[in-house]
């Protein structure tokens, strides 16, 4: 059985992008969200194996949305992913909750690794 994913990003491209390395190794793309608002929304709607997250976006950032989902879900597994390599925000997503961290632009290997050690 494939494991379920949540994308979540206000960019669709980046969105699109993950969606293609996921899909062509075996991960099912249950759902994607724009914002961190919607993000949590369709996280309790469907429940996914795993939810890959922006931190930088509009209406409510990823952290926020991190901690929202933990707090009703303490089993979510989340993992972050922003442009911004900053160590601050990184350890920041690591307090939060998020199983890991990917920075952007994405390099399929890591996105893999990450989801699969998040996965065990």
């Amino acid at each position: 059985m494939s494991r379920t994913v949540l994308l979540v990003d206000d960019a669709a491209f980046m969105r699109m992008m993950l969606k293609d390395i996921l899909v062509n190794n075996g991960y099912q793309v249950v759902g994607e969200a724009e914002n961190g608002r919607v993000g949590v929304d369709k996280y309790m709607e469907l429940k996914p194996d795993i939810t890959v997250m922006d931190i930088t976006m509009p209406e409510m950032d990823g952290l926020q949305a991190v901690k929202e989902i933990r707090t009703k879900d303490p089993q979510a597994k989340v993992i972050m992913c922003s442009a911004m390599g900053q160590q601050a925000m990184v350890i920041e997503a690591i307090q939060s909750g998020a199983k890991d961290f990917i920075v952007k632009p994405f390099q399929a290997e890591r996105v893999l690794e990450a989801i699969a050690k998040a996965l065990k």
